[in-house]
């Protein structure tokens, strides 16, 4: 078996990190894959392959990209090496060996694979009828070495630990259960021995009556034991699962918006679903395996008194089985993670099916989406046919071992009946004790692979607690706004991901008066919106600042700032409650007037009075529909019941009619007085009156002034009012 580390992505933008991860513990040094997230700049779909070798350098590693071919791979390039696979994903090639390559897949395991199977993944391009792929070569540098790396044991079940010895008084009794049951089947194969020989073989029906009233109490005792102990599994389960779900949402609402924009939706709902899985590894695994275990101990003493050579029979043949097992738990590990992939790809293109049926229809696209559907299946057959063939053949060799090693046990026992080794009673006793001893070891088994997956689990979760919370050194923040403060840009440049990707905001010095409206106009991608995130402070800028009078907006603290703006987002979000609840959102006690107010500015009073449970009307997605201009009208009213003092509007009225848009901006007008307002906005009806207007292209500011300034001007705003004016006629 060969010894290269395996470590599996945690998410499915984790692939580039996890290959170096593998990589640095191969040389000696663990980092996490969290931090090798951070130093590749991974974003949501992947890190690239310069961001990868960014975060190799950093650790200290040598690297080197290239483009080649098979045949130089499998003789001059030194392994381990990561290679671009799929177009889509990373993997190491740490091996090659007889024709055959060996491929650490952080998605799916550990293979080896023919020549021609793996070109089939790792080929790009052809260069002069030469099939090539792409790899990042790395060697290990005298200043790798000097590194120490992270703590190795910073993931894993002592993440856990604190969660359970919470509950010490419910685990000593449960101990107690677990010691009192044990006792009392102990107590079964010498009451079964004796009922034989002194009840059965001399005749003693009272005997056999008294013992059996014996079994009876015992039986009644062992169902209460159980009974108590059911219960106590599920308080302790229980409360551990509340517990982590509560603090991994604690944690997960305390993170910066950055980094929700790097994850999928379906990677944070998976580390949610860890949380299940910890749990249930807790209360059923764990412990039933625990009970398992004990009862092996326990009963394999009471072998050892009976017959020495049975006993020893039993552990070989229990080695043999558990070894046999252990030979299939590296391919079942793998099947399980290609089978969960599927899986997963299968449930997105049923969603996208249903999703998408109007475009579908629109253009005739069933057959194309239906045989897109089929071929994940036919994928899915395939590993399901694997899946079955491997646990087919763990089964039968188990079972073959398992039962090779009670037919053997059950000769010796009975040879030892004969010759008056034993009593009969003896050898119904060593059989009662056989048959509870089977059992646990198929639990053993289980709770290895169990705790395979918790061990996962458990990783993934603790590298969502091991983020940087939003807010630092709480302590030492600002927790009072200045009033009347003006907000002010000085030479901000600002860029998503990494040093390789291109910058969105570049030099900056903008100010934003108090009480003033400012407009925010330019094309598509010249980086109005995310202008609009700085301001909010979702993100910090890579050079300069984002000032508040004199401080900067890191010198408060976020929720501070956050209590004091009303914003309107073009992906704003209505939420699953009432009408009332999503207007006063984050509100206990509703302020009747404020929220009548609130949509009389937004000019949805009308609509919600005409709903028969008017501002107690369920919306959301289980609830009434609203169209795309109602629902940027409730967030409009979400905006104005804060009366906040700041209020940024990100194209709040691009989804209105322009009777309802002239209606709303007439009210905002008296909502606006006193207030500093930042709007981002299309069309010219919105920005018009602003005080100042800024144009932006490319994340440059080429123009700003008041629109008659702008319009005789004629430059880059006059071209934009023209066009929508030549659009509108």
């Amino acid at each position: 078996m060969d010894k290269f580390p395996f470590d599996k992505q945690y998410d499915s933008s984790d692939c580039g990190a996890a290959c170096l991860r593998m990589i640095g513990r191969h040389y000696g040094r663990y980092y996490s894959i969290e931090y090798l997230r951070q130093l590749s700049h991974t974003d949501k779909v992947s890190a690239s392959l310069a961001g990868i070798a960014e975060a190799a350098e950093k650790i200290g590693f040598r690297t080197l990209g290239v483009k080649t071919g098979f045949n130089r791979l499998s003789k001059d390039i030194p392994l381990p090496c990561v290679a671009h696979w799929k177009q889509d994903h990373f993997v190491v090639v740490y091996k090659i060996s007889g024709g055959e390559v060996f491929v650490a897949d952080p998605a799916s395991g550990k293979s080896q694979m023919k020549e021609q199977d793996f070109l089939n993944g790792w080929i790009s391009d052809v260069v002069n009828t030469e099939p090539q792929g792409i790899l990042l070569l790395l060697e290990s540098t005298p200043e790798f070495y000097k590194r120490e790396g992270e703590n190795n044991n910073r993931s894993g079940f002592k993440f856990l630990w604190p969660y359970v010895m919470q509950h010490k008084r419910l685990i000593w009794q449960l101990g107690i259960g677990l010691l009192l049951g044990s006792v009392i089947q102990l107590v079964f194969p010498f009451l079964m021995q004796v009922l034989v020989d002194k009840g059965v073989q001399l005749r003693d029906l009272h005997f056999v009556y008294l013992i059996l009233a014996a079994q009876g109490m015992l039986f009644a005792s062992q169902v209460a034991v159980e009974f108590i102990r059911g219960w106590i599994l599920l308080h302790i389960g229980t409360r551990i699962n509340i517990n982590l779900v509560s603090d991994f949402l604690l944690k997960l609402m305390r993170l910066p918006m950055s980094y929700f924009d790097a994850k999928m939706t379906g990677d944070l709902l998976q580390r949610i679903y860890d949380n299940e899985r910890v749990e249930r590894f807790l209360t059923s695994s764990s412990l039933v395996t625990l009970f398992s275990l004990v009862n092996l101990v326990v009963f394999g003493g009471v072998l050892l008194f009976y017959n020495s050579l049975i006993f020893l029979v039993f552990f070989l043949g229990a080695l043999g089985y558990f070894g046999w097992v252990w030979l299939f738990m590296a391919r079942r590990r793998s099947l399980d993670y290609r089978r969960f992939e599927q899986m997963a790809e299968n449930q997105n293109a049923l969603i996208q099916l249903v999703n998408g049926m109007q475009e579908i229809k629109l253009h005739n696209a069933e057959r194309q989406k239906r045989w897109a559907w089929e071929r994940i299946q036919a994928r899915l057959f395939r590993v399901n046919v694997q899946y079955l063939s491997t646990d087919q053949s763990q089964r039968a060799g188990a079972a073959f071992i398992n039962e090779g090693k009670n037919i053997l046990i059950s000769v010796l026992a009975a040879q030892a009946v004969i010759d008056n080794q034993m009593s009969l009673g003896a050898m119904l006793a060593v059989q009662y004790i056989i048959g509870h001893m089977n059992a646990p070891l198929e639990s053993l088994v289980q709770f290895l692979l169990h705790a395979q997956e918790a061990k996962i689990s458990l990783e993934r979760m603790n590298e969502v607690h091991e983020r940087a919370d939003e807010t630092l050194n709480e302590e030492s923040k600002v927790s009072e706004l200045p009033k009347n403060g003006d907000l002010t840009l000085q030479n901000v440049s600002f860029r998503y991901g990494g040093p390789h990707d291109p910058w969105v905001l570049k030099h900056l010095n903008l100010h934003f008066p108090h009480g003033k409206t400012t407009a925010i106009v330019g094309t598509s991608g010249s980086g109005k919106t995310t202008l609009l995130k700085l301001l909010l402070h979702f993100y910090a800028p890579q050079e300069g600042s984002v000032r508040l009078n004199d401080l900067g907006l890191d010198s408060f603290l976020p929720r501070t700032w956050r209590s004091s703006c009303g914003v309107v987002m073009q992906d704003g979000f209505i939420f699953n409650d009432t009408i009332a609840r999503n207007i006063a959102l984050g509100v206990e006690n509703i302020d009747r007037v404020r929220l009548l107010e609130a949509a009389k500015t937004a000019n949805i009073q009308g609509y919600i009075e005409s709903l028969p449970l008017g501002y107690n009307t369920k919306i959301g997605q289980d609830g009434t529909g609203l169209s795309q201009g109602q629902k940027q009208r409730l967030l409009i009213a979400r905006a104005i019941y804060k009366n906040p003092q700041y209020l940024f509007f990100d194209e709040a009225t691009n989804a209105l009619d322009a009777h309802n848009e002239k209606v709303i901006m007439h009210n905002l007008e008296t909502a606006f007085h006193g207030k500093t307002v930042v709007i981002v906005a299309h069309r010219l009806s919105t920005v018009r009156n602003a005080d100042n207007i800024i144009v932006l292209d490319k994340g440059e500011v080429i123009e700003q002034g008041t629109h008659q300034e702008l319009t005789q001007k004629r430059g880059a705003y006059y071209q934009l009012v023209r066009e929508q004016l030549e659009l509108g006629s």
